[in-house]
Protein backbone atom coordinates (compact mmCIF):
# COMPACT_ATOMS: atom_id res chain seq x y z
CA UNK A 1 0.00 0.00 0.00
CA UNK A 2 2.98 1.92 0.30
CA UNK A 3 3.45 5.41 3.17
CA UNK A 4 4.44 8.91 2.89
CA UNK A 5 6.56 9.88 5.93
CA UNK A 6 5.76 13.87 6.06
CA UNK A 7 8.13 15.98 8.88
CA UNK A 8 5.50 19.06 9.65
CA UNK A 9 6.11 23.21 9.64
CA UNK A 10 7.40 23.63 6.18
CA UNK A 11 4.51 26.53 4.69
CA UNK A 12 4.17 25.76 1.21
CA UNK A 13 5.39 28.49 -1.45
CA UNK A 14 5.11 28.53 -5.16
CA UNK A 15 3.54 27.67 -8.86
CA UNK A 16 1.65 24.31 -9.27
CA UNK A 17 -0.06 23.50 -12.70
CA UNK A 18 -3.47 21.67 -12.15
CA UNK A 19 -4.00 18.16 -13.46
CA UNK A 20 -7.07 17.06 -15.58
CA UNK A 21 -9.74 16.11 -14.20
CA UNK A 22 -9.79 12.65 -12.63
CA UNK A 23 -14.20 12.49 -12.61
CA UNK A 24 -14.28 13.96 -16.12
CA UNK A 25 -11.33 11.60 -18.30
CA UNK A 26 -13.50 8.34 -16.45
CA UNK A 27 -16.78 9.13 -18.26
CA UNK A 28 -15.24 10.33 -21.35
CA UNK A 29 -13.10 7.46 -21.88
CA UNK A 30 -16.32 4.86 -21.13
CA UNK A 31 -17.70 6.94 -24.07
CA UNK A 32 -15.36 6.20 -26.73
CA UNK A 33 -16.67 2.84 -26.72
CA UNK A 34 -19.81 4.52 -28.67
CA UNK A 35 -18.00 6.00 -32.17
CA UNK A 36 -15.79 2.74 -33.01
CA UNK A 37 -13.50 4.92 -33.81
CA UNK A 38 -10.44 6.93 -32.91
CA UNK A 39 -10.08 9.52 -29.73
CA UNK A 40 -7.14 11.81 -29.02
CA UNK A 41 -7.61 13.30 -25.11
CA UNK A 42 -4.85 15.60 -24.28
CA UNK A 43 -4.81 16.78 -20.23
CA UNK A 44 -5.71 13.31 -19.03
CA UNK A 45 -4.49 12.56 -15.55
CA UNK A 46 -1.52 9.73 -14.93
CA UNK A 47 -3.44 8.20 -11.71
CA UNK A 48 -4.29 4.94 -11.39
CA UNK A 49 -8.08 5.44 -11.57
CA UNK A 50 -7.31 6.27 -15.54
CA UNK A 51 -5.17 3.42 -15.26
CA UNK A 52 -7.91 1.04 -14.34
CA UNK A 53 -9.82 2.25 -16.94
CA UNK A 54 -7.15 2.12 -19.70
CA UNK A 55 -7.21 -2.01 -18.61
CA UNK A 56 -10.81 -2.51 -19.03
CA UNK A 57 -11.26 -0.73 -22.40
CA UNK A 58 -8.14 -2.79 -23.67
CA UNK A 59 -10.05 -6.16 -22.47
CA UNK A 60 -12.89 -4.99 -24.39
CA UNK A 61 -11.02 -5.19 -27.52
CA UNK A 62 -9.75 -1.42 -27.51
CA UNK A 63 -6.02 -0.42 -28.42
CA UNK A 64 -5.04 2.38 -25.87
CA UNK A 65 -1.96 4.29 -25.36
CA UNK A 66 -1.17 7.08 -22.72
CA UNK A 67 1.77 8.87 -23.05
CA UNK A 68 2.63 11.78 -20.47
CA UNK A 69 -1.03 13.50 -20.57
CA UNK A 70 -2.27 12.48 -23.69
CA UNK A 71 -4.43 9.39 -24.48
CA UNK A 72 -5.27 7.77 -27.45
CA UNK A 73 -8.14 5.50 -27.51
CA UNK A 74 -9.16 2.93 -30.61
CA UNK A 75 -12.62 1.30 -30.09
CA UNK A 76 -13.04 0.27 -33.80
CA UNK A 77 -12.40 -3.59 -32.38
CA UNK A 78 -14.17 -3.55 -29.12
CA UNK A 79 -15.95 -6.44 -29.91
CA UNK A 80 -16.63 -7.61 -25.70
CA UNK A 81 -20.18 -6.60 -23.94
CA UNK A 82 -19.06 -7.93 -20.63
CA UNK A 83 -16.38 -6.07 -18.04
CA UNK A 84 -14.26 -8.59 -16.42
CA UNK A 85 -15.52 -8.89 -12.07
CA UNK A 86 -12.16 -8.36 -11.14
CA UNK A 87 -11.05 -4.76 -12.85
CA UNK A 88 -14.82 -4.14 -11.92
CA UNK A 89 -13.89 -4.04 -8.19
CA UNK A 90 -10.91 -1.95 -8.33
CA UNK A 91 -12.78 1.07 -9.28
CA UNK A 92 -16.44 2.74 -8.32
CA UNK A 93 -16.66 4.61 -11.65
CA UNK A 94 -16.26 1.47 -13.73
CA UNK A 95 -20.18 1.39 -13.39
CA UNK A 96 -19.86 4.27 -16.17
CA UNK A 97 -19.41 1.47 -18.50
CA UNK A 98 -22.81 0.09 -18.62
CA UNK A 99 -24.23 3.22 -21.01
CA UNK A 100 -22.25 3.06 -23.70
CA UNK A 101 -22.14 -0.72 -24.08
CA UNK A 102 -25.75 -1.16 -23.70
CA UNK A 103 -26.22 1.95 -26.45
CA UNK A 104 -23.44 0.15 -28.51
CA UNK A 105 -24.50 -3.83 -28.38
CA UNK A 106 -27.83 -3.70 -26.65
CA UNK A 107 -26.52 -5.55 -24.13
CA UNK A 108 -24.05 -5.57 -20.94
CA UNK A 109 -22.90 -7.63 -18.15
CA UNK A 110 -21.44 -6.09 -15.04
CA UNK A 111 -20.61 -7.08 -11.60
CA UNK A 112 -20.90 -4.78 -8.48
CA UNK A 113 -18.49 -1.84 -8.54
CA UNK A 114 -16.01 -1.79 -5.89
CA UNK A 115 -13.81 1.55 -5.01
CA UNK A 116 -13.63 3.76 -2.04
CA UNK A 117 -15.87 2.55 1.02
CA UNK A 118 -17.64 5.85 1.60
CA UNK A 119 -21.09 4.73 2.41
CA UNK A 120 -23.80 3.01 0.17
CA UNK A 121 -23.75 4.47 -3.43
CA UNK A 122 -26.55 2.33 -4.97
CA UNK A 123 -26.57 2.13 -8.29
CA UNK A 124 -30.39 1.95 -8.75
CA UNK A 125 -30.60 5.01 -10.19
CA UNK A 126 -28.94 4.10 -13.25
CA UNK A 127 -30.70 0.83 -13.55
CA UNK A 128 -34.20 2.38 -13.17
CA UNK A 129 -32.97 4.99 -16.03
CA UNK A 130 -31.53 2.22 -18.91
CA UNK A 131 -35.03 0.07 -17.56
CA UNK A 132 -37.09 3.28 -18.32
CA UNK A 133 -34.93 3.15 -22.02
CA UNK A 134 -36.32 0.04 -22.46
CA UNK A 135 -33.55 -2.65 -21.17
CA UNK A 136 -34.45 -5.39 -19.10
CA UNK A 137 -32.59 -5.54 -16.28
CA UNK A 138 -31.83 -8.83 -14.30
CA UNK A 139 -29.78 -9.42 -11.05
CA UNK A 140 -28.06 -13.16 -9.94
CA UNK A 141 -24.44 -13.82 -8.47
CA UNK A 142 -23.70 -10.76 -7.90
CA UNK A 143 -23.66 -9.78 -11.56
CA UNK A 144 -25.99 -7.82 -13.54
CA UNK A 145 -27.29 -8.21 -16.84
CA UNK A 146 -29.36 -5.31 -19.15
CA UNK A 147 -30.02 -6.43 -22.42
CA UNK A 148 -32.42 -4.66 -25.18
CA UNK A 149 -34.39 -5.32 -28.05
CA UNK A 150 -33.76 -1.49 -28.95
CA UNK A 151 -33.28 1.33 -26.43
CA UNK A 152 -35.86 4.17 -26.58
CA UNK A 153 -36.17 7.85 -26.39
CA UNK A 154 -38.19 8.62 -22.72
CA UNK A 155 -38.60 10.87 -19.88
CA UNK A 156 -36.69 9.97 -17.16
CA UNK A 157 -36.52 11.53 -13.48
CA UNK A 158 -34.24 11.09 -11.41
CA UNK A 159 -35.15 10.67 -7.47
CA UNK A 160 -31.76 12.50 -6.69
CA UNK A 161 -29.08 14.66 -8.70
CA UNK A 162 -26.59 11.96 -8.83
CA UNK A 163 -23.82 12.43 -11.03
CA UNK A 164 -22.55 8.91 -12.41
CA UNK A 165 -26.78 8.30 -12.97
CA UNK A 166 -26.62 11.42 -14.94
CA UNK A 167 -23.78 10.46 -17.31
CA UNK A 168 -24.48 6.65 -17.46
CA UNK A 169 -28.20 7.41 -18.75
CA UNK A 170 -26.43 10.03 -21.21
CA UNK A 171 -24.14 7.61 -22.09
CA UNK A 172 -27.11 5.05 -23.19
CA UNK A 173 -29.41 7.62 -24.09
CA UNK A 174 -27.07 8.87 -27.12
CA UNK A 175 -27.98 5.72 -29.48
CA UNK A 176 -31.38 5.38 -28.17
CA UNK A 177 -34.42 5.90 -30.99
CA UNK A 178 -36.25 9.49 -30.35
CA UNK A 179 -35.45 12.32 -27.58
CA UNK A 180 -34.42 11.36 -24.30
CA UNK A 181 -34.88 13.96 -21.23
CA UNK A 182 -33.39 13.52 -18.11
CA UNK A 183 -34.49 15.85 -15.02
CA UNK A 184 -33.12 16.79 -11.96
CA UNK A 185 -30.25 16.19 -13.60
CA UNK A 186 -26.87 16.35 -12.07
CA UNK A 187 -25.51 19.63 -13.22
CA UNK A 188 -21.21 19.18 -12.00
CA UNK A 189 -19.06 20.58 -14.28
CA UNK A 190 -17.62 17.10 -15.39
CA UNK A 191 -21.27 16.26 -16.84
CA UNK A 192 -21.01 19.51 -19.30
CA UNK A 193 -17.36 18.04 -20.48
CA UNK A 194 -19.01 15.48 -20.91
CA UNK A 195 -21.50 16.58 -23.21
CA UNK A 196 -18.95 18.86 -24.95
CA UNK A 197 -16.77 15.00 -25.66
CA UNK A 198 -20.06 13.38 -26.89
CA UNK A 199 -21.24 16.41 -29.25
CA UNK A 200 -17.72 16.44 -30.63
CA UNK A 201 -18.32 13.19 -31.58
CA UNK A 202 -21.21 13.73 -33.37
CA UNK A 203 -24.14 13.27 -30.80
CA UNK A 204 -26.25 15.85 -29.75
CA UNK A 205 -26.88 16.77 -26.08
CA UNK A 206 -28.25 20.19 -24.96
CA UNK A 207 -28.68 21.43 -21.09
CA UNK A 208 -26.10 19.56 -19.38
CA UNK A 209 -24.90 22.25 -16.39
CA UNK A 210 -28.78 22.62 -15.57
CA UNK A 211 -31.37 19.99 -13.84
CA UNK A 212 -32.70 19.32 -17.48
CA UNK A 213 -30.87 17.26 -20.39
CA UNK A 214 -31.94 17.04 -23.81
CA UNK A 215 -30.35 14.10 -25.93
CA UNK A 216 -31.60 13.35 -29.45
CA UNK A 217 -30.47 9.78 -30.16
CA UNK A 218 -28.38 9.63 -33.07
CA UNK A 219 -27.12 5.96 -35.26
CA UNK A 220 -23.60 4.90 -34.34
CA UNK A 221 -22.99 5.12 -38.09
CA UNK A 222 -23.01 9.45 -37.53
CA UNK A 223 -20.20 9.33 -34.96
CA UNK A 224 -16.80 10.40 -35.91
CA UNK A 225 -13.86 10.37 -34.29
CA UNK A 226 -11.93 12.68 -31.99
CA UNK A 227 -9.30 14.01 -32.90
CA UNK A 228 -8.13 16.64 -30.17
CA UNK A 229 -10.38 17.04 -26.97
CA UNK A 230 -8.65 18.73 -23.56
CA UNK A 231 -10.09 17.45 -20.41
CA UNK A 232 -11.03 20.63 -17.90
CA UNK A 233 -8.91 20.63 -15.25
CA UNK A 234 -9.67 18.75 -11.74
CA UNK A 235 -11.31 21.60 -9.22
CA UNK A 236 -10.86 18.62 -6.43
CA UNK A 237 -7.10 19.01 -6.87
CA UNK A 238 -7.04 22.32 -7.33
CA UNK A 239 -9.40 22.34 -3.95
CA UNK A 240 -6.83 20.33 -2.04
CA UNK A 241 -3.47 22.04 -3.15
CA UNK A 242 -5.29 25.50 -1.64
CA UNK A 243 -6.47 24.22 1.29
CA UNK A 244 -2.78 22.35 2.16
CA UNK A 245 -1.33 25.81 1.24
CA UNK A 246 -3.99 27.45 4.26
CA UNK A 247 -3.35 24.80 6.11
CA UNK A 248 0.61 25.85 6.02
CA UNK A 249 0.05 29.12 6.07
CA UNK A 250 1.45 29.55 2.99
CA UNK A 251 1.50 31.28 -0.74
CA UNK A 252 0.43 29.40 -3.75
CA UNK A 253 -0.39 30.55 -7.11
CA UNK A 254 -2.34 27.58 -9.24
CA UNK A 255 -2.01 27.44 -13.07
CA UNK A 256 -4.71 25.68 -15.51
CA UNK A 257 -7.97 26.16 -12.98
CA UNK A 258 -11.34 27.06 -14.12
CA UNK A 259 -12.09 29.48 -11.21
CA UNK A 260 -15.94 29.21 -11.48
CA UNK A 261 -15.95 25.55 -10.78
CA UNK A 262 -13.51 25.92 -7.64
CA UNK A 263 -15.51 29.07 -6.61
CA UNK A 264 -17.82 26.99 -3.65
CA UNK A 265 -14.06 25.78 -1.62
CA UNK A 266 -12.44 29.39 -2.88
CA UNK A 267 -15.92 30.70 -0.77
CA UNK A 268 -15.54 29.20 2.51
CA UNK A 269 -11.72 29.43 2.66
CA UNK A 270 -12.07 34.04 1.99
CA UNK A 271 -14.44 33.18 4.90
CA UNK A 272 -11.87 31.97 6.80
CA UNK A 273 -9.46 34.54 6.03
CA UNK A 274 -7.31 33.71 3.59
CA UNK A 275 -6.32 36.44 0.48
CA UNK A 276 -7.75 35.01 -2.78
CA UNK A 277 -6.88 36.58 -6.11
CA UNK A 278 -8.22 35.16 -9.14
CA UNK A 279 -7.28 35.67 -13.01
CA UNK A 280 -8.18 34.04 -15.39
CA UNK A 281 -7.38 30.62 -15.44
CA UNK A 282 -5.02 31.46 -12.35
CA UNK A 283 -5.88 31.70 -8.54
CA UNK A 284 -3.69 32.83 -5.77
CA UNK A 285 -3.56 32.31 -2.10
CA UNK A 286 -2.15 33.49 0.92
CA UNK A 287 -2.60 33.73 4.67
CA UNK A 288 -0.96 36.16 6.37
CA UNK A 289 -2.95 36.50 9.27
CA UNK A 290 -4.95 34.18 12.09
CA UNK A 291 -7.75 32.21 10.02
CA UNK A 292 -11.41 31.84 11.52
CA UNK A 293 -13.72 29.18 12.02
CA UNK A 294 -16.42 28.19 10.34
CA UNK A 295 -20.08 28.31 11.89
CA UNK A 296 -21.19 26.13 9.07
CA UNK A 297 -19.57 24.20 6.04
CA UNK A 298 -22.61 21.62 4.27
CA UNK A 299 -21.85 19.15 1.45
CA UNK A 300 -23.74 19.64 -1.33
CA UNK A 301 -24.32 18.94 -4.88
CA UNK A 302 -22.76 21.31 -7.40
CA UNK A 303 -23.15 24.29 -6.98
CA UNK A 304 -23.20 23.53 -3.21
CA UNK A 305 -19.69 22.83 -1.46
CA UNK A 306 -18.25 19.14 -3.00
CA UNK A 307 -18.03 16.50 -0.36
CA UNK A 308 -14.64 15.45 -1.88
CA UNK A 309 -13.03 18.60 -0.44
CA UNK A 310 -15.02 17.48 3.05
CA UNK A 311 -12.09 15.93 4.55
CA UNK A 312 -9.26 17.80 3.59
CA UNK A 313 -11.32 21.09 5.22
CA UNK A 314 -11.46 18.90 8.80
CA UNK A 315 -7.59 18.82 8.39
CA UNK A 316 -7.27 22.98 7.62
CA UNK A 317 -10.33 23.61 9.97
CA UNK A 318 -8.37 21.65 12.98
CA UNK A 319 -5.93 24.28 12.75
CA UNK A 320 -7.70 27.09 13.41
CA UNK A 321 -8.85 28.66 16.63
CA UNK A 322 -12.55 28.33 17.39
CA UNK A 323 -15.37 26.00 16.79
CA UNK A 324 -16.28 24.50 13.08
CA UNK A 325 -19.23 22.61 12.39
CA UNK A 326 -19.61 20.40 8.75
CA UNK A 327 -22.70 18.70 7.97
CA UNK A 328 -22.13 16.18 5.48
CA UNK A 329 -25.37 15.67 3.64
CA UNK A 330 -23.96 13.39 0.06
CA UNK A 331 -22.30 10.21 1.80
CA UNK A 332 -23.50 9.08 5.07
CA UNK A 333 -19.91 7.19 6.06
CA UNK A 334 -17.34 9.76 5.12
CA UNK A 335 -16.01 10.63 8.56
CA UNK A 336 -13.82 8.06 8.95
CA UNK A 337 -10.57 10.76 8.55
CA UNK A 338 -12.47 12.12 11.79
CA UNK A 339 -10.38 9.11 13.82
CA UNK A 340 -7.29 9.64 12.54
CA UNK A 341 -6.85 13.18 12.64
CA UNK A 342 -7.94 12.91 16.31
CA UNK A 343 -4.60 10.39 16.85
CA UNK A 344 -2.83 13.97 15.66
CA UNK A 345 -4.08 15.50 18.15
CA UNK A 346 -7.12 16.93 16.83
CA UNK A 347 -10.43 17.74 18.63
CA UNK A 348 -13.58 16.53 16.95
CA UNK A 349 -16.60 14.98 17.53
CA UNK A 350 -19.24 12.92 15.63
CA UNK A 351 -23.24 13.21 15.82
CA UNK A 352 -24.76 11.44 13.11
CA UNK A 353 -23.49 13.58 9.70
CA UNK A 354 -22.34 15.87 11.66
CA UNK A 355 -18.66 16.82 12.64
CA UNK A 356 -17.73 19.36 15.54
CA UNK A 357 -14.08 20.61 15.41
CA UNK A 358 -12.40 22.61 18.22
CA UNK A 359 -8.74 24.22 16.33
CA UNK A 360 -6.10 23.09 18.93
CA UNK A 361 -2.86 25.48 19.17
CA UNK A 362 -1.12 22.62 16.92
CA UNK A 363 -1.12 19.11 15.31
CA UNK A 364 1.08 16.55 16.10
CA UNK A 365 2.88 13.60 13.81
CA UNK A 366 1.62 10.24 14.53
CA UNK A 367 1.43 7.15 12.61
CA UNK A 368 -2.60 7.38 10.38
CA UNK A 369 -3.63 5.17 8.09
CA UNK A 370 -5.71 6.37 4.51
CA UNK A 371 -9.24 4.61 4.42
CA UNK A 372 -10.13 6.25 1.46
CA UNK A 373 -8.78 8.88 -1.51
CA UNK A 374 -9.59 11.83 -0.45
CA UNK A 375 -8.81 10.77 3.14
CA UNK A 376 -5.90 9.93 2.48
CA UNK A 377 -4.97 13.67 1.32
CA UNK A 378 -6.21 15.17 4.52
CA UNK A 379 -4.33 13.11 6.28
CA UNK A 380 -1.19 15.01 3.93
CA UNK A 381 -2.67 18.00 4.61
CA UNK A 382 -2.80 17.51 8.48
CA UNK A 383 0.86 16.18 8.42
CA UNK A 384 1.92 19.08 6.21
CA UNK A 385 0.47 21.44 9.29
CA UNK A 386 1.62 19.02 12.06
CA UNK A 387 4.60 19.32 14.71
CA UNK A 388 7.43 16.23 13.75
CA UNK A 389 6.85 13.20 12.00
CA UNK A 390 3.82 11.97 10.29
CA UNK A 391 3.37 8.52 8.77
CA UNK A 392 0.34 8.48 6.23
CA UNK A 393 0.15 4.51 5.51
CA UNK A 394 -2.47 3.46 2.99
CA UNK A 395 -1.59 6.31 0.05
CA UNK A 396 -2.29 3.58 -2.90
CA UNK A 397 -5.94 5.58 -2.45
CA UNK A 398 -4.15 8.73 -2.99
CA UNK A 399 -2.83 7.43 -6.33
CA UNK A 400 -6.07 6.78 -7.56
CA UNK A 401 -7.04 10.28 -7.91
CA UNK A 402 -4.12 12.50 -7.38
CA UNK A 403 -1.21 12.54 -10.20
CA UNK A 404 2.36 13.33 -8.41
CA UNK A 405 0.88 14.33 -4.99
CA UNK A 406 3.96 13.68 -3.19
CA UNK A 407 6.55 14.93 -5.99
CA UNK A 408 3.92 18.20 -6.23
CA UNK A 409 4.01 18.68 -2.92
CA UNK A 410 7.87 18.26 -2.65
CA UNK A 411 8.02 21.32 -5.47
CA UNK A 412 5.78 23.85 -3.38
CA UNK A 413 8.43 22.89 -0.24
CA UNK A 414 6.88 20.16 1.61
CA UNK A 415 9.43 17.87 3.26
CA UNK A 416 7.90 14.77 2.28
CA UNK A 417 8.78 11.51 1.48
CA UNK A 418 7.25 8.60 -0.60
CA UNK A 419 8.03 4.94 0.43
CA UNK A 420 6.79 2.17 -1.80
Amino acid sequence: MGACVIVGGSKLSGRLKVQGSKNASLPIMAATILNRSKNRIRNVPDIKDVHVMIEILKVLGAKVSLTGNELTVDTSNVNIWEVPENLMRKMRSSIILMGPLLGRYKKVKVSYPGGCEIGPRPIDLHLKGFAALGANISESHGFIYAEADKLKGTNIHLDFPSVGATENLMLAAVLAEGRTTIRNAAKEPEIVDLQNYLNKMGCNVKGAGTDTIKIEGCAIEDLNEVDDYSVIPDRIAAGTYLVATAATRGNIVLENVIVEHIEPVLAKLREMGCNIRTLEDRVQLWVDKPLKALDSLRTLPYPGFPTDMQAPMMALLSTVEGTSIITETVFENRFKHAEELRRMGADIKLNGNTAIIRGVKKLTGAVVEAKDLRAGAALVIAGLAAVGKTVVEGISFIDRGYEKFSEYLLTLGANIERLN
